[in-house]
């Protein structure tokens, strides 16, 4: 839409300057141009490496006592957590394009841009790749609105260039690179486990539920058949809408955040899942979670999410094919969330960890609020809070919601 504007108020210039003397003028502006990477060197990327700084951490996951912190786009760290008090980094697992995980079974599921990479993790501190499934996925990095050439490989980021048009006025002539695959700034649309499933945040893209992995990307949700663990099939794909988000299992469902609603999907048959409902609310950043009868969504405003609400929203899902509103509470800029028995954990971002009671959704009470950390995402397991944010990753015992009591921290080390 902005190159758009950009070319009518030239033409309009054009125009107006059309009965004056020939005279060669430039216009300079800045764009996002993609970077590429071939899929050789981006399959080829991956590497083994001793244990890493945190440096910008994005989504968490827990198996057994092993911790798993994604590093934006770059990998993933394995961390040793039997002793909550000196969680103890193992290894690093380097993955081009890595943004979410999931496990069962001793094998790590991970994205690499396009692909499904799997991991042997008996050893977390000497990972195996066992399997890679080739574009199997969207680049959630390709822009929406442009075209990328496919022979230049993976678009893998962008960086600002200045373009330069010429052209000569009364000419109509117009000479520079006008429609170039880029983008005008502005515009950028950014084992020892018990249990054989671990557990990730409100904001994971993957989650599991028995032999079968659930992912979505913006308009897709994908399942894998995973009964052997080492050897994930991809079994089918059902389109869901666009500016899907996140994902989260609950009972016999899936609820789906996206940027204009929930979605509910019934996986009673796990290989068919079938659309029940959707809750729709005005365009927002959306991850949701489910207890109950209650779903708990937040929504948050911002450039790529659009909309100018950041508030809690509270659904009844009594009848799971009809949720209907129950109440919404402002909040600052909220990310992630959790529930344990209608306690609610919010990543309220810049504004810190809110803890609700939630007994009575029409009256939330305050507990307690950590305002010093910067929350991204939370997951609550046996009494323990494990909090990523913008500094780091926290840890907390919440056996009394009132009074959180840190137990460790790992901070970003930038």
């Amino acid at each position: 839409m902005k190159n758009i504007l950009i070319f009518g108020i030239i033409a309009i210039f054009l125009v107006l300057v059309a009965c004056d003397s020939k005279k060669t003028v430039e216009h300079t502006y800045q764009i996002y141009v993609p970077i590429y990477k071939t899929y050789a060197e981006i399959r080829n990327g991956i590497s083994f490496k001793s244990p890493q700084l945190l440096k910008e951490p994005g989504k968490i996951y827990v198996y057994g006592t092993y911790l798993f912190i994604n590093e934006k786009g770059k990998g993933i760290h394995i961390i040793d957590n039997s002793k909550p008090s000196n969680p103890v980094f193992l290894s690093y697992i380097e993955i081009p394009g890595n943004y979410d995980l999931a496990i069962r079974k001793g094998i790590l599921y991970t994205d690499s841009y396009t692909d499904l990479v799997a991991f042997n993790i008996a050893n977390p501190a000497s990972p195996v790749q066992v399997k890679r499934i080739e574009s199997i996925f969207p680049n959630l990095l390709d822009p929406q609105d442009q075209y990328v050439d496919p022979e230049k490989g993976i678009v893998v980021g962008y960086e600002i260039k200045d373009t330069t048009i010429t052209y000569e006025t009364g000419s109509g002539d117009v000479v520079g690179p006008l429609f170039d695959d880029s983008r005008e700034v502005g515009s950028k649309n950014t084992s020892g486990a018990t249990n054989p499933t671990g557990k990730g945040g409100s904001m994971a893209r993957f989650t599991i539920v028995g032999n079968y992995m659930y992912s979505v990307d913006r308009s897709n949700l994908q399942v894998f058949d995973i009964s052997q663990a080492e050897n994930p099939r991809p079994w089918s794909k059902v389109n869901i809408g666009w500016d899907i988000e996140t994902i989260f299992p609950y009972k016999d469902n899936l609820f789906i955040g996206s940027m204009t609603g929930m979605f509910i999907y019934d996986i009673t048959n796990p290989i068919n899942p079938v659309f029940l409902s959707t809750f729709t609310h005005a365009r927002n950043c959306d991850p949701v979670v489910a207890e109950d009868n209650i779903a708990y969504i937040t929504l948050r405003a911002g450039t790529r999410c659009g909309g100018s609400q950041n508030q809690l929203d509270i659904v009844d899902i009594t009848n799971i094919t009809n949720p209907k509103a129950i109440t919404s509470y402002p909040m600052q800029g909220p990310y992630g969330l959790a529930v344990d028995n209608k306690i609610i954990f919010i990543c309220d971002g810049i504004a810190g960890l809110k803890v609700f009671d939630a007994n009575q959704p029409k009256d939330l009470k305050l507990l307690t609020w950590e305002s010093d950390v910067s929350a991204y995402d939370v997951i609550l397991l046996n009494n323990s809070a494990l909090l990523i944010g913008e500094r780091g990753f926290y840890q907390y015992d919440y056996s009394n919601p009132s009074s959180l009591k840190l137990l460790s921290i790992i901070e970003v080390n930038k």
